[in-house]
């Protein structure tokens, strides 16, 4: 295990987008390989995350795509943080390449929103980064990050609106909208196909 100055914040990954869905060609080989290095049965990863061993299972087999709820409790458990889980490696190439079928994707709880995961994963705890698709009416509800968070939205086709706080501003191509995610926020596809590209900074300096 970790010592303790490497034990990851216990506070953080839960601002990530709650019911979302990781896709990924990787990830089961990752918790594969990090609950053999702990020497951990299926069972006891089981008990320590929370987790149905059946469904651990499954993610080992690549056969089900976990909710990155379930992605963290077995971050935790493994006690790794949660960009470890997500890469697909543990080297450091000085170009890194990852394929399609290797990006991550969320999806959104409507199943019409998609964002693959184009950022940096080391960096995924304090900047996001996303390559958005949207399908006409798609909605990405999201909880509030932390105090001080902002996002920034720049639709490359379609439409997009953000509401918060009962306010609503729209975004067309060659737009951007930037605005306060430390607060409930929704994100709705208003012309559809849609494309944008969503970047996320986690704990930013707080906006007057």
């Amino acid at each position: 295990m970790q010592d303790q100055a490497e034990r990851p914040d216990r506070t953080r990954g839960r601002d990530l987008l709650t019911g979302a869905q990781v896709l990924s060609g990787q990830l089961g080989k990752t918790i594969q390989r990090l609950r053999k290095a702990y020497n951990l049965s299926l069972s006891e990863l089981a008990e320590q995350s929370g987790v149905a061993k059946s469904i651990i299972s499954q993610i080992e087999r690549n056969e089900t795509n976990p909710t990155l709820a379930t992605i963290w409790r077995l971050s935790q458990a493994l006690d790794v943080s949660i960009d470890r889980v997500l890469a697909s490696s543990d080297e450091e190439p000085f170009i890194e390449k990852t394929s399609r079928a290797d990006t991550p994707i969320l999806v959104s709880e409507d199943g019409k929103v998609r964002l693959a995961i184009i950022g940096w994963i080391k960096t995924i705890e304090w900047l996001q980064w996303y390559e958005v698709t949207a399908d006409l009416g798609g909605v990405l509800d999201s909880d509030p990050h932390q105090r001080g968070s902002v996002e920034s939205l720049s639709v490359a086709e379609g439409a997009f609106e953000v509401e918060i706080g009962g306010i609503v501003q729209r975004a067309r191509t060659g737009e951007t909208l930037r605005y306060r995610c430390d607060r409930p926020h929704l994100v709705r596809c208003t012309e559809g196909p849609a494309r944008a590209t969503m970047v996320v900074i986690m704990k930013a300096a707080v906006m007057e």
